[in-house]
């Protein structure tokens, strides 16, 4: 899997406490070495910290601990790092702590890398801070590495401390015990190496059950946004997630259907699950959480009639809050869906209005992917076929090679057979006929085909008698292409199809017009991308595809 995005620029953050705590605190024998560790602990301002410099007994590791701590107290106090780096008694604390590193214990020398950079301080201080650590990590308990990897990486650290740690903790991911520990590697780490990434979702799926469900919510961010679609460890995150009785947090609920929707994961009781929790805190959801929510179930073809019900009330009741690109995202989620509100009517007269007059603001393949909705869910207008079919907006994509650019043309290709078969006031402008044929690359096609269209490839020229009875990967001037076409006369005998007229073809092969009774018959496939995943009902693309067709003459035959 691709790694994940790089980590930002290098932040000031104050140090975290991890190597303050009891345990990290060195044991030094002396009532006076325990007098300063005290007041180090203690200290509540700059001066007194910078006093200890003064100690007779101040060891590296208490100059190491009252560094540390003075770097928390200025970041916390937002103090001018700039006094302290000058002040005498600061550099005799450098100093101590250069001149007997190596008797630094491992907390306070890592805390001390965390602070010299939160002080303003690089160069040679550093530099000999790094190559000791660099030195301990094998010595180093597991906790701190993963601590050490987590600054690390936050900081955009650059050297050759990253890559040493990076290899160590791939050397030893099976002392992994904790879910905390596996989900902030996985979060913040994982992206960096391919290597530790997949043994840390080996050690996920061991932990699985033990997951609460904000660490099920940040391990599923983690595998979406590393694009990381580890299909045994989220059906185990998804059968355990199951498991919890109690309500789920918004947060987890709006970020796992971010997460599962990226990685086109479909699981349709979490879904079921997420759609039910969801509606009631719908309201309270800003209109970009909203637009993220309908896109998610949208991508994952997956139809909860009372959420979407709910969206769409939603839409009514914020009309003047949805900006027109928010708007415009939820109703084409509406039509990938093909779901028809059930206050249409005041649903669609709100849409016309807000588009009215935006339209030009709108992006090329916005535009398109709007009024492709609008012919899915029989709201086009004669305005909007106008606006996308005329020749200045077709220039826009003409020429174009982008993955968008040919899923916008063939969205327009949709569009113009609405025009053409579904709106009989519309009196042009059409794409002209040298745009409308299919691509053609049926090798390609071939070596993609799934199992059903091969046992139909295979099945279906013996069935009806030889292949001069049929058409196979029939592209149409309407955008859709058919598994196979064929002619029947009235007796229901196949007749050679290639004989006769095909006004849905680009160049029509036959000039015999049908014999009186004859039918043209499209044998459809259908599978997982046009159907929800209930099986109930055909999603937007289908809906459309099986209109056309019948309105184009056809008889279906629809296999799935």
């Amino acid at each position: 899997a691709p790694p994940g995005p790089p980590p930002g620029p290098a932040l000031r953050t104050c140090p975290p406490r991890w190597a303050e705590g009891p345990q990290a605190q060195p044991r030094e024998d002396g009532a006076e070495q325990q007098q300063l560790r005290e007041l180090i602990q203690g200290a509540s301002n700059p001066q007194e910290l910078l006093q200890v410099s003064r100690g007779p007994a101040l060891s590296s590791n208490l100059a190491a601990l009252a560094i540390a701590r003075l770097a928390r107290l200025t970041c916390e106090q937002r103090l001018d790092t700039g006094s302290i780096r000058g002040d005498p008694r600061f550099q005799r604390l450098l100093n101590t702590v250069d001149a007997q590193i190596s008797q630094v214990w491992n907390a306070p020398l890592l805390q001390l890398l965390r602070s010299l950079p939160a002080l303003g301080l690089g160069g040679r201080q550093a530099r000999s801070v790094e190559q000791e650590v660099l030195w301990r990590l094998r010595r180093l308990p597991l906790r701190q590495l993963v601590h050490l990897a987590e600054h690390l990486v936050g900081q955009g650290h650059d050297g050759l401390l990253l890559p040493e740690v990076l290899r160590k903790l791939e050397l030893r991911w099976t002392e992994l015990d904790g879910t905390r520990t596996v989900v902030t590697l996985m979060a913040k780490v994982g992206h960096l190496s391919p290597t530790l990434m997949e043994r840390l979702e080996d050690k996920a799926l061991e932990l699985a059950e033990q997951f609460d469900p904000d660490e099920v919510r940040r391990l599923a961010l983690a595998l979406a946004l590393q694009q990381r679609r580890c299909v045994p460890l989220l059906r185990a995150l998804s059968y355990h997630l199951l498991q919890k009785p109690a309500e789920l947090p918004l947060p987890v609920l709006t970020d796992l259907l971010f997460a599962y929707s990226k990685l086109s994961f479909q699981q349709p009781q979490v879904l079921h699950r997420l759609s039910l929790e969801l509606q009631p805190h719908l309201g309270t959801l800003s209109p970009a959480q909203v637009l993220r929510c309908a896109r998610s179930f949208a991508s994952l073809r997956w139809l909860s009639r009372p959420l979407a019900e709910a969206i769409a009330q939603y839409s009514l009741d914020n009309t003047q809050k949805l900006s027109i690109n928010q708007l415009c995202g939820i109703l084409v989620s509406f039509g990938r869906l093909n779901f028809q509100p059930s206050s249409s009517e005041e649903f669609f007269s709100m849409v016309h209005e807000k588009l009215q007059g935006q339209e030009q603001q709108l992006d090329t393949h916005l535009l398109t992917d709007v009024v492709w909705s609008l012919c899915v869910l029989q709201q086009a207008r004669p305005r909007h076929l106008r606006q996308v079919l005329s020749p200045e907006f077709q220039a826009r994509l003409r020429g174009d090679t982008s993955p968008r650019a040919q899923s916008s043309w063939l969205k327009l290709l949709h569009i113009n057979a609405t025009a053409r078969l579904e709106a009989p006031g519309y009196q042009g402008p059409f794409l002209p006929p040298e745009a409308l044929g299919g691509d053609g690359d049926k090798d390609k096609d071939k070596e993609k085909a799934t199992p059903l269209q091969r046992g139909l490839r295979e099945a279906l020229p013996g069935a009806l008698g030889g292949p001069d009875l049929m058409r196979q990967d029939v592209s149409t001037v309407f955008g859709w292409d058919i598994d196979a076409e064929v002619v029947l006369d009235s007796d229901n005998k196949p007749l050679p199809v290639r004989d006769f007229t095909a006004p849905h073809l680009p160049r029509s092969e036959g000039t015999k017009p049908l014999p009186p009774g004859a039918r043209r018959v499209a044998v459809l496939r259908w599978e997982f991308p046009q159907f929800s995943s209930r099986g109930r009902e055909l999603l937007g693309r289908g809906s459309m595809a099986r209109r056309h067709l019948r309105v184009a003459g056809f008889l279906l035959a629809e296999v799935s």
